[in-house]
């Protein structure tokens, strides 16, 4: 393990491209389990996988689900066909709460189609019913997740991903509130943060960049830096900004046309932003627009649950957790546990045991211990999935530390042993 090195992360606003999908993705899923809880559908019953594709004054939703009554409708000939409007709304509301209103991605003006049909027959016989018998449902799909956890900073993230998550939501938040200057910056915007490492601990920050979108055309870059070094400085907070450090604000200068109307942006394609930065591994599957069935989102947030737990229980300082499933089959296939050399004490092989008899890692049982039936998962959709606050509406359920207790006890039992 390297102590001493240079590691670089990037985020991306809630008005990138890519990120305006992700929260419709994730607005529909929210709308789905809403209409269930509503109409007394079973929540467990819900299935949904949600693409989005936005560009200039378009959104194109499409994807399979199976839906409550609520959101069909019948057509000509009297056959069950999902009603559009609901979807569209959902989608105009997020788009408005984003900001979107400039004349090339308008929240009222865009032409939305939805193109969702009805979930594939052979996939739901997998999902209800496990092959191995040995849950309520199976996989979703067949895969692999990761989850990580280090001491780096107070939520158990990486330094740099957690620092550029912050500077973009602190900038989010005062545009939003239209106080001052900082009232003109647009909603698109990314941010990239390198850390100098000293001893495997992080030291101080050797670059930033930061490049947002503006509405005053007559900004150049230094106006932009002055209106953003504030808040960027109070993101890092007690993590030192290096004598020598490079700012890269507005690099390329003016930057007023952004969104969807800039570029191009699709559900998805941020999947190292929604997770660790590039610190630790991801399974290749996105997160957003998917229910907890498909194991991409909700084994991917057991991992981090239990990888969190496994480093506030002091058993590590890092820890990496791989999990792997087949679709239709509850169980998974495997079980990794990495502590990467800094175990209290405690093998791999005692964590993996102490994950088994703690926690059901099949859907149901994640969805159970995790409680994820639930519209929690359009706040997901920026600023990352992981380091997050556990919320009273259940959102990031996976961050609480609740299992430490017993992992510690289980940990201890099998060293007796």
């Amino acid at each position: 393990m390297r102590a001493n090195y240079l590691f670089t992360s990037e985020s991306v606003a809630e008005g990138h491209p890519d990120k305006v999908c992700d929260r419709i993705s994730d607005e529909i899923v929210d709308l789905v389990y809403r209409e269930a809880a509503k109409t007394g559908v079973n929540p467990w019953g819900v299935r949904i996988a949600c693409e989005t594709l936005a560009t200039t004054n378009r959104v194109v939703i499409a994807g399979e689900v199976r839906l409550p009554p609520s959101l069909m409708k019948k057509d000509k000939d009297g056959k069950d066909v999902i009603n559009p409007s609901k979807f569209k709304a959902a989608a105009r509301r997020a788009i408005k709460d984003i900001g979107y209103e400039q004349d090339g991605f308008h929240w009222k003006k865009a032409k939305i189609d939805v193109l969702l049909h009805s979930q594939s027959a052979d996939i739901a016989q997998g999902v209800d019913s496990a092959a191995d018998q040995q849950g309520d449902e199976g996989a979703g799909d067949q895969g692999i997740m990761f989850g990580y956890a280090c001491k780096e900073t107070p939520d158990l993230m990486p330094a740099p991903i957690y620092y550029s998550h912050k500077i973009l939501q602190l900038l989010a938040v005062a545009r939003k509130k239209g106080d001052g200057e900082v009232a003109k910056l647009g909603p698109d915007a990314k941010s990239q943060v390198t850390v100098r490492y000293v001893d495997g601990k992080p030291s101080e920050v050797t670059s930033i960049v930061l490049s947002t979108q503006h509405l005053d055309d007559s900004w150049d870059s230094k106006k932009v830096r002055a209106v953003v070094e504030p808040y960027i400085r109070e993101a890092l907070g007690e993590l030192k900004i290096a004598n020598d450090c490079k700012w890269y604000i507005n690099p390329t200068g003016k930057f007023v046309i952004g969104g969807p109307d800039g570029d191009a942006g699709l559900t998805g394609r941020k999947i190292i932003v929604d997770t660790y930065g590039g610190a630790a591994p991801h399974g290749g599957g996105a997160f957003s627009g998917k229910d907890t069935t498909k194991v991409d989102r909700s084994a991917a947030y057991a991992a981090r649950y239990l990888a969190k737990n496994v480093v506030a229980a002091g058993l590590a300082d890092r820890c990496t957790i791989q999990l792997s499933y087949a679709i239709g089959v509850a169980q998974p296939l495997s079980i990794y546990v990495d502590l990467h050399g800094t175990g209290k004490g405690v093998s791999e092989d005692q964590v993996e045991a102490a994950i088994r008899q703690n926690m059901d890692l099949s859907p149901s049982g994640i969805r159970r211990h995790l409680d994820l039936n639930k519209p929690i998962y359009a706040k997901t959709s920026a600023y990352g999935h992981f380091g997050r606050k556990a919320g009273r509406d259940g959102s990031f359920s996976w961050e609480r530390t609740d299992l430490v207790k017993a992992l510690k006890e289980a940990v201890k039992t099998k060293a007796a042993a």
